[in-house]
């Protein structure tokens, strides 16, 4: 089961519709939030005003009764005050929406101040800082606070407004507080909230279905194009969109189509070309093969008999024999790249030892010819592959002739190494070297280190060592500098290896 990350890196939807949600989830959170605070701000704020109303008129009956109160005993005076906070609290009908607290005389002690409650108000229920100011100077007062009621599990927000009352008969100083209940304003809040999260949550979960549709109708035909381009790179070319409507993807649709038949001429018109060029090759290389013999035979009869010729005329069978010689290598190679062009090339698999390679390219003809002195590093230990014993012997006289024939090198030096998955053969010499445009060209066809050199090789010696390493699954890679030599590095699998790790490194690295 494939990973979130892995979903996250790979699916341009599961991207969108994410990310979508998360925006989505953070704009309708701030703003249920701001119209949460606006909600509560209003219902506070309408609540408090209207509290504030209810009170001063209840001050005001408060401070009426006690004018038309007389009496100045404690126990009158004692009685009609509790016979005023009754008469306040029985006269709001049938469900009272506030509680009643009055305090004094506040002439006595602050420690017995004797208080009167329509409820059984826990203690310290009272903001103490709005009894200091009430207690403390004529006016009305008020703040947010919780009206908690013994037996109460839970204390409610409330609205607590206060103000001073005086007896004219004994001068005596009250306080007097409204304890007004915000419990409907906070239901009115609480629905609210639920219902903002609700319709938050549902509003998140429909833009994330329509996010993951409209990014489905989108992708849909993006996938369908992928799977056929994965199509083409296999080979099959017939594949084609669907195409439904004009809109946008419906003409990408179209233009996809359109690319793969104009890819599908123009590789039918290579694959013919190509056909073409090898059955061209192949005809005139064959046609070729019967008077190159002819001339070759005529040719050799010239070349034996050169000694009895004047020295021009004997001269002139040397080159001809030589340029014929060269003219049916170039001849074989250039039939072996068109075998290679055409994927055409079989190996002919055997057990082979590059140690062994070695030492009997060691005794080359033209390396004794020119005297050059080879050295042998590596070869004591057996170095075995899965080869094709006529393509390496190839590849190996070819750069061993290459070195003896142009590096101008007293001295070359063949070193086989080898490692857990590959085998490695060098020839480095110690010659003129190679620049560094030399060493990305030197393996092009036809391509020549000094373009005046017109006698020589056919200039595909290179390039077909380079296929032959290919068709085995290795490679073939030279380094040089100039002045200090060159080097080229065969590097072959072996049957349980990978030619990625070779085996031998460079000095030129």
């Amino acid at each position: 089961m494939p990973s979130l990350t892995s979903i996250w890196r790979r699916s341009i939807q599961a991207r969108v519709v994410t990310s979508t949600i998360v925006l989505s989830a953070l704009v309708i959170s701030l703003t249920g939030w701001a119209l949460l605070r606006d909600v509560a701000t209003g219902l506070a704020d309408g609540r408090r005003v209207a509290a504030i109303s209810e009170a001063r008129s209840g001050f005001d009956y408060a401070q009426t009764q006690l004018d038309a109160a007389v009496e100045t005993e404690p126990a009158t005076q004692s009685q009609t005050l509790t016979r005023m906070v009754d008469s306040l609290t029985s006269s709001r009908g049938a469900k009272r929406t506030y509680e009643l607290v009055l305090e004094g005389p506040l002439s006595k002690d602050a420690g017995q101040v004797p208080v009167r409650s329509s409820a059984a108000i826990e203690q310290g229920s009272l903001p103490a800082d709005i009894d200091k100011a009430v207690r403390g100077a004529a006016g009305t007062y008020w703040r947010y606070s919780d009206l908690a009621l013994l037996g109460s599990a839970e204390a409610e927000p409330s609205v607590v407004v206060g103000s001073q009352l005086r007896a004219p008969g004994t001068g005596d100083t009250y306080a007097m507080f409204y304890l007004f209940s915000m419990e409907d304003q906070q239901a009115t809040l609480d629905l609210v909230r639920r219902a903002l999260m609700l319709g938050g949550l549902a509003m998140v979960l429909m833009v994330g279905g329509v996010a993951w549709l409209v990014s489905r109708q989108v992708l849909d035909p993006v996938r369908l194009a992928r799977r056929i381009a994965e199509r083409y790179a296999s080979g099959n070319l017939e594949q084609r969109m669907h195409v439904n409507g004009e809109d946008d993807i419906a003409r990408l649709s179209t233009s996809f189509n359109q690319m793969a038949a104009s890819l599908q001429s123009q590789i039918r018109r290579l694959e013919n070309l190509s056909r073409l060029q090898q059955r061209f090759v192949s005809d005139v290389s064959h046609e070729l093969r019967t008077p190159l013999t002819t001339v070759q035979m005529a040719s050799a009869v010239l070349y034996d008999s050169r000694t009895r010729f004047d020295p021009q005329t004997a001269r002139s069978a040397e080159l001809l024999k030589g340029e014929l010689d060269r003219f049916e290598s170039l001849l074989a190679d250039l039939l072996d790249l068109s075998r290679f062009d055409a994927g055409a090339a079989d190996l002919e698999l055997d057990t082979i030892d590059l140690a062994r390679v070695a030492k009997q390219a060691a005794d080359d003809p033209v390396v004794a010819r020119k005297g050059i002195e080879i050295r042998l590093v590596g070869v004591a230990r057996p170095a075995v592959v899965e080869a094709d014993i006529r393509r390496i012997d190839r590849i190996v006289r070819n750069l061993l002739t290459n070195a003896a024939k142009y590096s101008g090198s007293p001295v070359i030096e063949i070193e086989v190494a080898q490692n857990e998955q590959c085998v490695s053969l060098s020839v480095r010499d110690f010659g003129v070297g190679l620049t560094g445009d030399e060493n990305l060209r030197v393996f092009d066809r036809f391509w020549r280190a000094d373009p005046a050199r017109t006698q020589g090789g056919t200039g595909l010696g290179l390039a077909i060592s380079r296929e032959d390493a290919a068709l085995h699954g290795g490679t073939l890679q030279a380094w040089g500098r100039p002045g200090d030599g060159s080097e080229f590095v065969l590097t072959i699998p072996k049957p349980e290896g990978s030619a990625k790790f070779p085996a031998i490194v460079s000095v030129f690295a």
